[in-house]
């Protein structure tokens, strides 16, 4: 079974690229702000000019504007001369842009610590328990049946496609986290001392632990921002990492994103809970961006923000970070749940793959104790993984762990 895993991770670097370890930056205040999913330099220029004067962060997430070097400048100058700091998305260094790398080195020296790193790849927990990997291998023998490689591990890539692969969560997670380790282009950033950045829907302790410095946790798709939070502040200050928000689609079709109202709750939750980034996701800017195929239709000169979101936004800027600092992460946590060692299990239902296979016996009981959890501590709870390197009794007041013989038990 140990091959299945090794060509995995050879597959994930070709799907995927990650995480390195740096600590950020940072300063005693939360960073607020939009990330720019647009694809012109006016749409960037307009957006900066809305909400200059209620946000202290911008995010240029342009997967075409970071392949045009000219566009990046003019965008990330602009926003700096707005007084705003930066977080700057690179999908990958492509070798096709040999300009990136050495841009970010000037960046650092010219932005200084405006610079706040640079969001690197996107979701990468998420793309692992929600790939399509049987189709994946299939697509590999289809091109490579013939190559060695592919031979040497035809027999577990059937075995996992049929069904009848063993499970295995440790070797699993020793897989992923060293993916993300050993990523060519992270280590770029290492060298650069450039903290990475990214978001994340699932196994963010994991992702941390393969080196990511702050990941943004995604609050949307109908799930609460009490899941979102507690996943990744647990991760976040028990691994000694910084941990933010990123608000993003509550549907998938318009108007995309929830109400103003629902927005500033939202935010008022990552500013108590005492996120370090508090943003929101800004994409389609037309119905075409998500549909090439369909002309250019409901051009949306500001994106999915419409004006209740930017009200929201102002609003919570003028109630708490201008009038109420004192209110940043007065909402701490109080009680874990401490999940099952390497249990890569993606949480959004109780049916929710772990790594690369369905539930297992333990996932609904599992479901159903983090639920009562949740109604009990509300924002006071936090997700953990058992690690005997971490001492989660001084961190919290209760700890929850699920033994083996399937019963929640309190130390």
């Amino acid at each position: 079974m140990k091959k299945l895993f090794l060509i995995i991770a050879f597959l994930i670097g070709l799907i995927s690229i990650t995480a390195l370890s740096f600590q950020l930056q940072t300063k005693n205040q939360p960073f607020v702000g939009i990330a720019f999913c647009g694809n012109t330099t006016q749409e960037a220029f307009q957006l900066i000019d809305k909400v200059q004067n209620y946000t202290n962060l911008f995010i240029l997430q342009s997967g075409l504007i970071s392949k045009n070097q000219t566009a990046t400048s003019q965008i990330c100058n602009y926003a700096v001369d707005k007084g705003l700091n930066l977080i700057i998305y690179f999908g990958w260094f492509d070798t096709d842009q040999p300009w990136q790398l050495p841009w970010l080195e000037t960046a650092k020296q010219q932005y200084g610590d405006k610079l706040l790193g640079v969001y690197y790849y996107d979701e990468p927990g998420g793309k692992q328990v929600d790939w399509d990997w049987p189709h994946y291998f299939d697509w590999m023998r289809y091109y490579y049946e013939n190559t060695t490689l592919y031979q040497t591990h035809a027999e577990v890539l059937t075995q996992y496609k049929t069904g009848t692969l063993p499970k295995n969560y440790t070797q699993a997670t020793a897989v992923y986290i060293e993916t993300l380790k050993t990523d060519s282009g992270l280590k770029n950033l290492e060298n650069l001392n450039i903290p990475a950045i990214t978001s994340e829907y699932a196994l963010h302790w994991y992702t941390y632990l393969g080196g990511y410095d702050l990941l943004l946790s995604q609050i949307g798709w109908n799930i609460s921002s009490t899941h979102s939070i507690a996943l990744t502040r647990g991760a976040a200050e028990n691994l000694n990492k910084e941990w933010g928000v990123m608000i993003t689609w509550t549907y998938d079709k318009p108007p995309y994103l929830g109400s103003g109202e629902q927005m500033y709750n939202e935010l008022v939750d990552a500013y108590k809970t005492g996120a370090k980034i508090i943003s929101i996701f800004n994409f389609p800017y037309s119905e075409s961006e998500l549909n090439p195929m369909k002309p250019l239709i409901n051009y949306m000169p500001y994106g999915t923000l419409q004006a209740e979101h930017f009200q929201a936004l102002e609003k919570f800027w003028n109630d708490y970070i201008q009038q109420q600092p004192e209110l940043w992460g007065s909402i701490s946590s109080e009680a874990a749940l401490v999940l099952p060692k390497d249990y890569g299990w993606g949480m959004r239902s109780p049916t929710d793959r772990i790594w690369y296979w369905p539930s297992d016996e333990q996932t609904q009981q599992l479901w159903n104790i983090y639920q009562d959890l949740l109604l009990q501590y509300d924002l006071k709870l936090d997700i953990v993984y058992e690690d005997p390197t971490i001492s989660f009794s001084d961190n919290y007041q209760e700890l929850y762990y699920w033994n083996p013989e399937n019963q929640l038990v309190k130390p």
